[in-house]
């Protein structure tokens, strides 16, 4: 498989780590609230079609970049930074 890091352009994905399902919502980090944080660390869908992972490129510029992937073909569609994400997601939050 060939991710297309935005920096260093295409590599191998021996060059990068999963880093996991970037469609979970992690609960506050002072939440005491056991069910929400048992959800989140345990349990997990398996999605079918496009899915968003977070990859971390530690082979190259180590960056986090967030990708978009079809996980039953290994088709990547799109690959952005995740702080990129993060700052269109909050701003989109804001308007």
């Amino acid at each position: 498989m060939i991710i297309k890091c935005p920096y260093c352009g295409p590599r191998d994905v021996i060059e990068f780590i999963y880093q996991g399902d970037a469609t979970r919502t992690r609960p506050e980090p002072a939440s005491d609230d056991r069910a929400a944080w048992n959800a989140y660390v345990y349990d997990r869908t398996n999605p079918s079609g496009s899915h968003s992972e977070y990859w971390l490129h530690s082979g190259g510029c180590r960056q986090h970049l967030l990708v978009t992937r079809d996980v039953s073909t290994h088709a990547i569609s799109s690959v952005v930074f995740a702080r990129d994400a993060a700052v269109s997601a909050k701003s989109g939050e804001l308007a």
